[in-house]
């Protein structure tokens, strides 16, 4: 386990007891907001249509799948501002981009634009706390709980750690919202580094 988790109580929850519990409190966040760093390089969605598709080699379906949601994510974040609070994200983002981040990138860009801010932080940024491994994918929902997705070795979502020392919490939402008020908004990084590659081809996820 990462040194920023190092000591923690947590419990391992099956996804269908996650998926569960994410939605009941999700919906009751307080003003702390959603808060949410995202590591990896390359993942594995199977079952998201436009990620199965982007996997098959089929770049404009797979874009084309993004657009066709767009309305349904600008209502997703129209009822998050109403409940009063915020959902932020901060993407690591490696050079040269993996054609999976490049598909992510992407997803992500509908959401940033739909009211979900984004920002991107480069690895060097984060170097001097990676020294004993790279930085989890973690989460926090208010102060009321944070989750740890775990994947298997294929980077598929197997579990996650459930954490619920409100300390903590609050120390990792504090990491990750200063790692976002020192990144780069997303449509600007996209702009200049993503809008410019060739689609990926073949299944190179």
């Amino acid at each position: 386990m990462h040194e920023l988790l190092a000591g923690a109580d947590w419990e391992r929850m099956e996804l269908r007891d996650y998926y569960a519990e994410f939605e009941e409190i999700f919906w009751r966040i307080n003003a702390l907001g959603f808060w949410k760093l995202e590591r990896r390089q390359t993942f594995k969605e199977p079952g998201y249509d436009s990620w199965e598709a982007f996997a098959a080699g089929d770049w404009e379906n797979s874009t084309g799948i993004l657009e066709a949601g767009r309305s349904d994510m600008e209502g997703y974040h129209r009822r998050i501002a109403e409940r009063g609070f915020s959902a932020c994200r901060v993407r690591i983002v490696e050079e040269p981009i993996s054609a999976y981040l490049q598909w992510e990138l992407h997803a992500l860009r509908v959401r940033d634009q739909s009211g979900g801010p984004i920002r991107v932080v480069g690895p060097e940024r984060v170097a001097r706390f990676e020294t004993g491994g790279l930085l989890p994918e973690i989460y926090t929902l208010g102060s009321e709980v944070m989750y740890e997705a775990v994947y298997d070795e294929d980077g598929v979502l197997e579990s996650v750690r459930r954490f619920a020392d409100h300390n903590l919490i609050l120390r990792c939402r504090r990491f990750i919202a200063d790692l976002y008020a020192d990144g780069e908004p997303l449509e600007a990084f996209f702009a200049r580094e993503v809008a410019v590659l060739s689609p990926p081809t073949g299944q190179r996820c």
